[in-house]
């Protein structure tokens, strides 16, 4: 059936242009080719490494079709990649025995980029702020030929098809197709040939080439021979799957240059995870931690990347073996058990695939608690990088919530500069403190200086600060860490009356009932403005705070849910705390005694109000109005 398709994509490829064809390029590529044509970059040795990539993938489709039609291999059953140089005409050609590209593929796959994120790509390496080093990460590792080539040609042969195709550019914004003649076609499979420019000759040479392919390709699991001046064909890698070989035997180099092909980038990986399960299903894990996260890491469309293979047969790349919370995570799993014509739909209900999920999964949490006990600055760079979406998995993974809390790490009032662990915070805990304690909000920094911590730190409470917007969805969900339950300090009552403050200063005495005359004068002015109006136990130095009710949402959230239009959620009213002991409340409530309600009442509470959405980052309703209330205090004080 395969073959079948692939005969009638050809000859549908075909029927649309029997004889050359011109295209332009999508301009994304355009700006992307202008880039590789005239700039120097000092590691221009990529351009082999994502070629012979692209080979070895093509290979690996075309090993997995042929499980379904064996006679895809007929005449040729070897996948192998074969790089030829030819000092002379000065090219250099890269071929495979792979899945090949009819017509509409060249096109597709040649001429355009699906992959989001390319733009930001071509900006940043155009202001020499990214590393070609990454070009892998982003899908477009082909367009590298023309670093080092004046011209790029693809002659291609799907496999099982009668008809092969030329694909020829210079890099200058088109390229032509044209039926390939049958001297120059590969039996199967893809070649692609580079005339080399001038200042390239160093890659002509076979030790160049051979130690290229050392350094990046020896893992390639399909061979790679070299076929030089002398007509002799070497063999460069050794050819087998790396996660195959005893740890013992693989050098971190090793790993590293296998890390970079799974992953497109060409770094050190933060941790290896690998090993081999045994037992009920038997299968091998070869996984990496990155240190850098991907530019797409909050793409919504962005899925586990790791690579499934059935006894060495790979089946694909993207066959989400980790929660999505984990999709940062890159590799392989090998498995012995599942059958070899499992479709990539059949993985969805493939009780195997549920089975090796489930404990992968583990494992890695495993791995990563591990790593945050024992080496804490390697976890602290984990964490910076992908800490925002390991959280996800304490709001979507109710049944590991315990393994997560066991890794997860916080910033909080009393260690801003370093992260601390949920064991740490409750060890810490202040006497009679019955809940840990948090405050959301979109900005570290601007949590830190939130009038609502005043009585907590007064208290020596620590408190979380909660700014990554998964926290705001996490924490209303889960009942608590050891007993203890998470509790917002802008939401309900503080309930600190059973804490002493560390540092009593002494205050004035409070006029009960002045401060309760200018409670219900305020309560009259601003209307529908708040929900209510009350004394705070919360606040030592701000006049006044906002805080949510208790049977309510967090501020935070609600107003998250708010903008993003969520179906009944509308920013409510708040409840305005006052701070009796402030030197303002207490002119005022002695005003609001002796005068009742009033105009200056008036003004004061609508300026108390507009301070306190200041405060929490919000803009005034009425600028005007705010202004002009200011403006008449201040004649008033200094006029």
């Amino acid at each position: 059936m395969a073959t079948a398709k692939k005969k009638a994509a050809s000859k549908k490829a075909t029927s649309k242009s029997d004889r050359k064809a011109s295209h332009e390029f999508q301009a994304e590529v355009t700006k992307l080719l202008h880039l590789m044509v005239h700039s120097v970059y000092s590691e221009r040795e990529v351009f082999l490494r994502e070629l012979i990539s692209n080979a070895a993938d093509a290979c690996d489709k075309l090993r997995y079709q042929s499980l379904q039609s064996p006679d895809l291999l007929q005449g040729d059953s070897e996948l192998r990649i074969t790089i030829a140089l030819d000092k002379k005409k000065k090219l250099l050609s890269i071929s495979d025995t792979g899945i090949g590209m009819n017509y509409d593929e060249l096109v597709e796959n040649l001429g355009t980029i699906a992959r989001s994120g390319t733009q930001a790509f071509i900006e940043k390496a155009s202001a020499g702020e990214t590393d070609l080093q990454l070009i892998g990460q982003f899908g477009i590792g082909f367009y590298s030929a023309f670093m080092v080539a004046s011209t790029v040609t693809v002659m291609s042969r799907p496999a099982g098809s009668d008809e092969a195709w030329t694909w020829i550019s210079d890099g200058t914004g088109s390229f032509t197709i044209e039926a390939c003649q049958d001297k120059h076609a590969p039996a199967r499979g893809t070649i692609i040939q580079l005339k080399l420019r001038d200042d390239a000759d160093e890659f002509l040479e076979e030790s160049r080439i051979e130690h290229i392919v050392k350094t990046y390709s020896d893992h390639i699991a399909h061979p790679i021979y070299l076929f030089g001046d002398q007509d002799v064909m070497n063999q460069l890698n050794s050819a087998s799957a790396l996660w195959t070989r005893p740890k013992s035997g693989i050098t971190e180099d090793q790993y590293k240059e296998f890390f970079g092909h799974v992953s497109g980038v060409y770094s050190d990986p933060a941790l290896t995870l690998h090993y081999k399960a045994e037992g009920r299903n038997e299968y091998t894990v070869l996984l990496f931690v990155p240190s850098d996260p991907p530019f797409d890491l909050f793409d919504p469309e962005r899925r586990g990347r790791q690579k499934l293979y059935v006894r060495r047969v790979f089946i694909t790349g993207d066959a989400e073996l980790l929660p999505p919370y984990l999709r940062f995570i890159r590799g392989i799993i090998d498995s012995e058990d599942m059958p070899l014509n499992v479709s990539r739909e059949m993985l969805q209900d493939n009780p195997t695939v549920h089975q090796i999920r489930k404990a992968v999964t583990n494992r890695v949490l495993t791995e990563l608690k591990k790593c945050a006990e024992n080496q804490t600055e390697a976890f602290e760079k984990i964490w910076q990088a992908f800490g925002p979406v390991i959280k996800e998995g304490l709001y979507e993974d109710m049944e590991r919530r315990d393994q997560l809390f066991e890794i997860v790490r916080f910033r909080t009032t009393r260690s801003q500069a370093e992260t601390v662990s949920l064991k740490d915070y409750v060890t810490n805990l202040a006497d009679n403190q019955t809940a840990i304690y948090y405050l959301t909000g979109d900005d570290a920094a601007k949590a830190a200086q939130s009038p609502q911590l005043e009585g907590f730190e007064a208290r020596g409470l620590d408190v979380l600060l909660l700014t990554d917007p998964v926290d705001s969805f996490w924490v209303r969900t889960a009942l608590g860490y050891e007993g203890k339950p998470f509790k917002s300090i802008t939401q309900g009552a503080a309930d600190l009356d059973d804490i002493p403050v560390k540092e009593d200063d002494k205050t004035a005495d409070i006029d009960d009932t002045a401060v309760a005359t200018l409670i219900a004068a305020i309560k009259q002015s601003l209307g529908d403005k708040v929900k209510d109006v009350r004394l705070s136990s919360r606040l030592t130095g701000s006049p006044v705070c906002l805080v949510a009710d208790e049977a309510g949402l967090d501020r935070t959230i609600e107003k998250l849910l708010a903008k993003q239009g969520a179906t009944g959620v509308s920013v409510s009213a708040p409840i305005l705390e006052v701070n009796a002991g402030h030197s303002l409340i207490t002119a005022l409530a002695s005003l609001a005694k002796s005068s009742g309600a009033s105009a200056d009442i008036d003004d004061a509470a609508q300026l108390l109000l507009d301070q306190a959405h200041i405060l929490e980052g919000e803009t005034v309703t009425d600028p005007a109005a705010f202004a002009d209330r200011l403006n008449k205090l201040l004649t008033k004080a200094f006029v």
